[in-house]
């Protein structure tokens, strides 16, 4: 069996290789086979993408960076099929519609954007989220610099109590921000 990624060594845990090379083979035919019955990955299967881990498998951070690479190939062939079938403009408008929906959240008081966890359970830490909501904020706003990548990367502290968020409520919006990311088309 040809290896898809580096592996890491026997004492050290990485992904399951046949659950990846899996992933990537049905991932290969849905790219090259769009709307095809037997081609059923999607830009958000790309990211839910999660493998079992073993000693010796396929190095976390190569899988983790072709995930990265894929989920943008997705995202761009479908922003092109959008723009061939209807316009720049009208994807624009577009995305703009579903940026509409995150602002809410983003206009919330600091502290009080998304739910606290249960007691006694862990969340991420409020201070490290909501500035992460204030560059979102400052993205959408002003136009500010700001990359799918960074969004991808961050690794937020973990709280309790009210000075934790909810881990996955965070991480879906966070999930939605990286779609509309990926979707802007350049100047």
């Amino acid at each position: 069996m040809n290896d898809l990624f580096p592996r890491t060594n026997a004492l050290r845990l990485g992904y399951k290789p046949e659950q990846v090379a899996a992933f990537f083979d049905e991932a290969r035919l849905a790219y090259e086979r769009p709307g095809s019955p037997d081609a059923e990955v999607s830009q958000l299967d790309v990211r839910r993408a999660a493998f079992d881990l073993k000693h010796g498998g396929y190095s976390t951070a190569a899988v983790d960076a072709a995930l990265d690479r894929l989920e943008l190939a997705f995202a761009e062939r479908t922003r092109d099929i959008y723009v061939r079938a209807h316009s720049r403009e009208e994807w624009m408008a577009h995305l703009a519609e579903r940026a509409q929906v995150l602002y809410p959240r983003l206009r919330r008081p600091v502290g009080e954007r998304f739910a606290h966890p249960a007691t006694f359970k862990h969340g991420y830490d409020v201070r490290q989220v909501d500035a992460v909501m204030a560059r979102i904020t400052e993205f959408f706003d002003t136009g500010a610099p700001l990359e799918a990548d960074e969004l991808r990367a961050i690794a937020f502290s973990t709280k309790t109590g009210t000075r934790a968020y909810d881990e996955r409520t965070v991480d879906a919006f966070i999930a939605r921000t990286v779609d509309i990311l990926l979707g802007v088309i350049p100047a």
